[in-house]
């Protein structure tokens, strides 16, 4: 068991901590605060020659590592995957479901296999990795770290099927918690704001080929690194929800309360983008 009494922080020292997409920028400053915490570290991507130079990176810290190259949208691969950690390291005690993808079109303009890949990446993603890792979650009553985005909980223009996966992730790991509190499970939800990762670098258009268009932003571009600080210390204080960034926890307010002026002022920051 990782946690105490209530009210106690949590302690990762000698945990092990699972991170999906652990090659990508966020995935990397994850791994390495954890890590830092004394945590063991499985790394899954879908690659086996990054993740392996990562691991070496890792190991060279003194972060003990596992790097399993997985791709999260395989069911079957996720299994497999959740299962060699468990036969390396005993156990699992935390999740983190990092792995994720965009896009930057408008709806219009992007074709049905655009939304699919996004949603089975970013959504079924989580999904098939849960499932995976559920049996050695109960048994450890540990945590699971969902990385949603303020697009989670408010509209976001030109990103419709990203935004769609993420307000899924939100439907389904906030009722899974439910069924999880009694059981002594965890979860957060993480809703970061623009974030400088290879994520939006890395946006398919609407035709599924990477997208030309410059990204639009609003706020400050945070550093992953930041990020990962932010979500070490929630996990640790066992928080349900982190809203990150000044501009996401206004955005959380209004979107909720002023929907119509936010869609309004949202709109006309990010259309331009698009129509470049």
């Amino acid at each position: 068991m990782i946690f105490g009494l209530s009210g106690e922080k949590m302690t990762f020292h000698d945990k092990v901590v699972v991170v999906t997409g652990a090659t990508g920028g966020m995935g990397r400053a994850l791994c390495r605060r954890f890590g830092a915490a004394s945590a063991k570290i499985a790394l899954l991507d879908l690659h086996q020659e990054p993740l392996e130079t990562f691991a070496r990176e890792l190991n060279q810290d003194g972060i003990q590592t596992l790097a399993l190259p997985c791709d999260v949208t395989n069911e079957q691969a996720c299994q497999a995957a959740m299962q060699q950690i468990v036969e390396k390291f005993g156990g699992m005690d935390v999740l983190i479901n990092n792995a994720g993808i965009t896009h930057r079109s408008a709806f219009e303009k992007t074709q049905v296999q655009v939304f699919r890949r996004v949603m089975e990446v970013n959504f079924f993603g989580a999904l098939h990795c849960t499932q995976a890792a559920l049996p050695a979650l109960l048994k450890s009553r540990g945590m699971i770290i969902i990385m949603s985005s303020i697009a989670g909980f408010s509209p976001l223009y030109g990103r419709s099927g990203y935004s769609a996966s993420k307000h899924a992730l939100h439907g389904l790991f906030e009722s899974l918690r439910t069924e999880l509190k009694a059981k002594g499970v965890r979860v957060m939800m993480v809703c970061p704001g623009f974030t400088a990762t290879d994520i939006e670098k890395n946006a398919l258009g609407g035709d599924g080929r990477p997208t030309t268009h410059p990204r639009s932003t609003t706020g400050k571009i945070a550093a992953p690194e930041h990020v990962a600080e932010a979500i070490y210390r929630a996990a640790a204080k066992n928080k349900r929800l982190l809203v990150l960034s000044r501009i996401g926890k206004l955005a959380y307010v209004v979107s909720r309360f002023f929907p119509a002026y936010y869609e309004r002022v949202m709109t006309k920051r990010l259309r331009q983008e698009l129509e470049r």
